[in-house]
């Protein structure tokens, strides 16, 4: 019996290594630049000048700054630098001690970065140059250095004036989310307050009626609480602090508007600007609802910076579509590999601020991907090392999600006709584990005549996929992942499995063990006796290549960037269509009809009643 359980293990190890060896890769921007290769060639013919040096003197969190500079010696690998705290050399190391140390040292990354030639074709002749760069309110001041011979061998050239926003610890980016009840809605932001300066707190209501204000729960992490490196190290910024507050008791489908703040010592208040939302339907309330959901998307500075291999700037695509569409998005779930931060801490408030016009007005569920959490022996299944060191802390405090254990990213969410089961692929969910348990009960606990749309979520294929890596394996999914699921799936009678982590689209008949059991290919009716597996991992990341033959499951693949969204229309009717994150506009859908009395999911005690009313 141990040789057979030995065996099993050793299997499991093999096969996971080699599914790890063929995952995606992702070229993280900042990772490309050798900070502690730094040497001091400080020139006083050379300068760089930033203006204003006071910014958000409106209340605005986001500024232009007009970066001037100019070197005696400009050459091609020129860059600069944006550092936030401004004050970057020595003091920013851990463990400093200026008595210790003889010359200056530089110790993170900056935040940003651009070439010195990139928007001025004559500046290695005349070693002139200006740049504009887009700042966001990150609590702290920022300056900007010029740097020469590249990202691998910076020489530190000349340093700016500082520049400061005129309230760097405001209260910014609120993001909702849905609570454990139905007729809850959560707000999370982050600010510079700590709880012994201010007390958080969000004034809301009904839109147009009185306004009640709730207090709010504060979090915030140290870089001891992170696993290893970038995140410990050249990656770390200090996080903030970051305040949830549960607003209770909502009116089903009803417009509320909010506010985030703080109050001082002195009883003054602290407000951010005014934001609206609508709260959920309750559980069955029959009604058009809109779900958006993806994976993989990542972010782009708008200002072009960071961006030498133009790896994420479709993401920008992606955001600039789901703004557009607002007015018909009611629930967005980005499903894993959030904002690709993967160990450098700055990149959660880019990607915080560049999600901001969604997130503050629709809940913005996510799941947990290899990029948030993987990381060797932190407790994840997979042991790599693509969260840079971060193994779940910032995504699992930055955002919301109704768990019982915030280190147990998996949770059901309940949205009008809608139960959604989301899965956290990076810890185990194979058969006999807690997570296994939790999805079964998910999965069979639902009222299918309240909530007949039944979606499982999560980040890496358990289901079905004929993205290259994953046909390589033989597989064409996660190791194990449809072998302890797929029953589950037949059994409960889900409607629709979707999952990012290959970044491009592609959507299976109704299948079950790799068959499938219809095929047709955009009218189905219910039941279909075989789960629907849809890739939505086009979010923004770079794309991954399909292999070159096509499963017969496989009804219809896109290598590009792009989104789905699901409609209730009824409880009878689903439509489900995939966007391009291009053009906003439909490239595939279906729709799937369930009659008036069908059969439904097994309960909770296994019992399976031949019938169920649809409505």
């Amino acid at each position: 019996m141990r040789e057979q359980q030995y065996f099993v293990t050793l299997l499991l190890v093999v096969v996971v290594g080699a599914v790890q060896k063929v995952k995606c890769h992702i070229e993280k921007p900042l990772s490309g630049i050798a900070i502690h290769k730094t040497s001091f060639d400080l020139n006083e013919q050379a300068h760089v000048k930033a203006s204003p040096t006071v910014l958000g003197s409106n209340g605005q969190h986001s500024e232009s700054v007009l970066v001037e500079f100019s070197s005696p010696n400009p050459s091609d690998d020129d860059w600069i630098g944006v550092f936030s705290p401004a004050d970057f050399m020595s003091s920013t190391c851990p463990g400093y001690n200026k008595k210790s140390v003889n010359r200056p040292r530089l110790c993170s990354v900056p935040i940003k970065f651009q070439y010195a030639n990139i928007s001025n074709p004559s500046y290695n002749n005349t070693g002139v140059g200006s740049m504009k760069l887009q700042l966001i309110n990150q609590r702290s001041d920022f300056s900007f250095a010029l740097f020469s011979g590249g990202l691998l061998n910076p020489k530190l050239v000349a340093v700016s004036n500082k520049v400061a926003f005129k309230n760097p610890n405001a209260p910014v980016y609120p993001r909702l989310a849905l609570g454990k009840e139905w007729d809850e809605m959560t707000v999370t932001w982050t600010s510079g307050y700590a709880t012994d300066v201010a007390e958080p707190v969000v004034e809301w209501g009904i839109k147009g009626r009185k306004r009640k204000l709730s207090h709010a729960r504060t979090l915030t992490f140290k870089r001891k609480d992170l696993c290893g490196a970038p995140a410990r190290t050249v990656g770390w910024r200090d996080p903030g602090y970051i305040h949830t507050s549960f607003l209770k008791e909502l009116w089903p489908s009803s417009k509320y508007t909010y506010k985030v703040g703080h109050r001082l010592s002195n009883g003054a208040f602290i407000w951010s600007k005014e934001y609206e939302f609508k709260s959920s339907p309750f559980p069955g309330q029959d009604s058009l609802q809109h779900v958006v959901i993806f994976g993989d998307m990542g972010k782009a500075e708008v200002d072009g910076s960071n961006d030498y291999k133009s790896n994420q700037r479709p993401s920008l695509n992606t955001t600039k579509q789901l703004i557009k569409d607002l007015d018909k998005t009611d629930v967005v779930f980005h499903i894993g590999d959030i904002c690709y931060a993967s160990g450098y801490l700055s990149q959660w408030d880019q990607f915080t601020a560049q999600i901001e016009p969604i997130a503050s007005t629709v809940p913005y569920m996510i799941a947990s991907g290899n990029h948030e959490r993987d990381w060797p022996y932190s407790g994840s299944f997979y042991q790599g090392v693509d969260s840079g060191g971060e193994c779940g802390v910032p995504a699992e405090t930055m955002f919301y999600v109704p768990t019982q254990n915030r280190d147990k990213l998996w949770y059901s969410s309940d949205y009008g006709m809608f139960r959604f089961c989301v899965a956290d692929t990076e810890q185990d969910w194979r058969e006999g584990t807690e997570q296994y348990k939790f999805i079964e009960h998910c999965l069979a606990s639902v009222d299918r005549k309240k909530q007949p749309w039944l979606i499982f979520l999560a980040h890496r294929v358990l289901g079905y996929s004929s993205t290259e890596f994953y046909a390589k394996t033989g597989y064409f999914a996660e190791p194990f992942g449809r072998g302890h699921l797929e029953k589950l799936w037949k059994k409960y009678k889900v409607d629709i499995a979707v999952y990012g982590h290959a970044h491009n689209y592609e959507r299976t008949c109704p299948v079950y063990q790799s068959l499938c059991k219809s095929y047709e290919k955009s009218n189905y009716k219910s039941p279909m006796d075989g789960t629907i597996h849809v890739v939505a991992g086009g979010g923004g990341a770079h794309l991954a290549e399909f292999s070159k033959q096509q499963p017969s499951w496989s009804l219809f693949r896109d290598y590009d960037h792009g989104y789905i969204k699901l409609t209730a229309v009824d409880h009878s009717t689903l439509l489900f269509e995939y966007k391009k994150s291009s053009d906003g506009r439909v490239h595939d859908s279906f729709k799937i009809s369930r009659g008036y009395r069908e059969g439904s999911a097994c309960g909770v005690d296994n019992s399976c009643p031949a019938t169920t009313h649809a409505t």
